[in-house]
């Protein structure tokens, strides 16, 4: 009994992270499939290519939010029902594998980074801020959201680390898990990091030569 609400948690948070909301997102509005253009990534960052930013915004949001919301529930009532920080870490690990990994769509998911911005974020909200806003400016300023992505990735464990003065007592899984996350999120990224390196990566907002609209 004592780890069947941990047990539940988890795969709740497993399942939520499976639904791919750039695929299913671009079905309602009536989109390509997006793992049929671009980099035939399921995400945001692609789904833009098809020029539709209401439908990368929603998709955005949608994956983000998959992240927080089991993370935020546990960090509220976990303690209710005797969920701690170890329950609380592979929460947010599963929600974020559901994403890269949904059962939903034989596995084959996205990179996970508005995933895992929404996990950050429902660990610590000055966390998710800190992780954003380096995506963001690294993004900006290069107009490579992937370099941003990778860039955020490496910095997460440290700021977590560092943050709120906890040097040396924030939780051992939690600082893992956020490692583990940021380790997956860079393997994930190792085709843009070819064509970075390459000079080939696509830069936000530019258009795929598929057509947006579905069949």
């Amino acid at each position: 009994m004592d780890l069947l609400f941990p047990a539940l948690a988890v795969l709740a948070a497993y399942l939520l992270g499976s639904l791919s909301f750039a695929v299913i997102v671009s079905r309602v509005m009536g989109l390509s499939d997006p793992r049929s253009y671009g980099s035939k990534n399921p995400g945001a960052t692609n789904v833009l290519r098809t020029g539709n930013k209401k439908a990368a915004a929603l998709t955005l949001l949608l994956d983000a939010l998959k992240g927080w919301v089991p993370v935020a529930l546990v960090n509220w009532f976990g303690v209710a029902v005797g969920l701690g920080s170890g329950t609380l870490a592979l929460v947010g690990l599963a929600a974020f594998l559901g994403h890269v990994f949904p059962v939903f769509f034989k596995f084959e998911g996205g990179k996970g980074v508005a995933t895992a911005a929404g996990v950050l974020l429902g660990l610590s909200g000055w966390l998710g801020l800190a992780v954003g806003v380096t995506w963001f400016a690294v993004a900006r300023v290069s107009r490579y959201s992937s370099l941003g992505a990778l860039t955020a990735a490496a910095v997460a464990p440290l700021y977590y680390w560092l943050g709120d003065g906890r040097l040396w007592t924030a939780p051992a899984v939690v600082v893992l898990t956020v490692a583990v996350m940021s380790a997956v999120l860079i393997w994930r990224h190792s085709a843009n990091i070819s064509r970075l390196l390459a000079g080939t990566e696509p830069k936000v907002g530019s258009k795929s030569k598929t057509p947006a609209t579905g069949a």
